[in-house]
């Protein structure tokens, strides 16, 4: 990722650890440390008794320890984040900058672990979830494409309902099954020629009655009012979700697509500037799996968009309309 390590400038002590205070007039004081291991520690000291939130929310996320313990330095509370060996600094750098972003805008000690803890269990879908690296140019963009049109689903359905029905993250076939339909999103850039790829012979097959291939045109527009990057994405749908399971479900999601809150996915900002439907039916120009020759599997193919004219609809086709 390129970007400085801050327990690289913290000497290995020869015993419990040294720390280094986050700069940031932060309500809440935060430190870099590393222990007598040369284990890489974020420290978020906390006012009080704190042991009862600890215990109520407390998570394991694997490869980093969390424990609340007594510093010795301040004989104060800390939440103490220990790096341990299968987790690699960039991705724990990446976690403590999203907790740093949060918790210096909390008011207290009890709001700062709150904000801290739920923040961790976000991290433990993440790094649940098949992918533990920075998602692709593609795959952001792809993966916008995909919230896209989940916040006009979650219009439709009940949140959860929303939310359950989008199986991109599962690697099935298609990214939403709902009913007796299934939608394949996909990203297209306000650059790119008019064309769009189909990454393998099943995404335009479906043993639903109703297929339908739905196509975000997105730009890169950094100065638009309206432009939105991966991680405001997810901050617009996490505001709009009131359905506590349906918030937790969608977290699960992301982490298995390999996304969580870091600050490389503020950009780019992107405004989608188009969004075609078409209904996939007999005469649509398509690979499928059930029509290849024998011994022909793993097709990739471009479809020219203006070949799918002909079935062309409006989004309201998708919900029956």
């Amino acid at each position: 990722m390129n970007r400085p390590i801050p327990w690289d400038d913290i000497r290995k002590p020869d015993r419990d650890y040294n720390v280094r205070l986050v700069p940031g007039g932060s309500q809440v004081p935060l430190y870099w440390g590393r222990d007598s291991d040369g284990r890489c520690l974020f420290i978020v000291e906390l006012e009080g008794d704190n042991t009862a939130l600890f215990r109520r929310s407390e998570t394991s996320v694997h490869g980093i320890g969390v424990d609340l313990r007594l510093l010795d330095a301040t004989r104060s509370q800390g939440l103490v984040l220990t790096l341990e060996q299968q987790v690699d600094r960039d991705l724990f750098l990446g976690l403590c900058q999203t907790l740093i972003a949060s918790v210096q805008q909390a008011g207290g000690s009890t709001e700062a672990l709150a904000v801290a803890l739920a923040h961790l269990k976000r991290w433990k879908a993440f790094l649940a979830g098949r992918k533990t690296r920075m998602l692709s140019p593609e795959e952001i963009r792809g993966l916008f494409a995909e919230l896209q049109f989940l916040r006009s689903l979650y219009q439709k359905l009940p949140q959860k309902a929303a939310v359950d029905a989008w199986c991109g993250p599962d690697g099935i076939h298609q990214d939403f099954i709902f009913g007796d339909t299934a939608v394949e999103t996909k990203a297209v850039s306000g650059r790119e020629r008019s064309t769009v790829r189909i990454s393998s012979e099943d995404q335009l097959e479906s043993t639903c009655d109703k297929l339908f291939l739905t196509i975000f045109r997105l730009s890169e527009m950094p100065e638009s009012d309206r432009a939105l990057s991966l991680n405001d994405q997810v901050r617009l749908i996490e505001s709009e979700l009131t359905d506590s399971e349906a918030l937790e479900e969608f977290w699960v999601r992301l982490g298995a697509c390999g996304y969580v809150d870091m600050r490389e996915y503020d950009t780019p900002k992107l405004v989608v500037t188009g969004q075609r439907v078409f209904e996939v039916r007999d005469g649509f120009p398509r690979l499928i799996r059930s029509r290849l020759p024998t011994g022909i599997a793993r097709v990739g193919y471009e479809i020219q968009l203006e070949t799918l004219t002909p079935f062309e609809c409006t989004a309201d086709r998708i919900w029956g309309g």
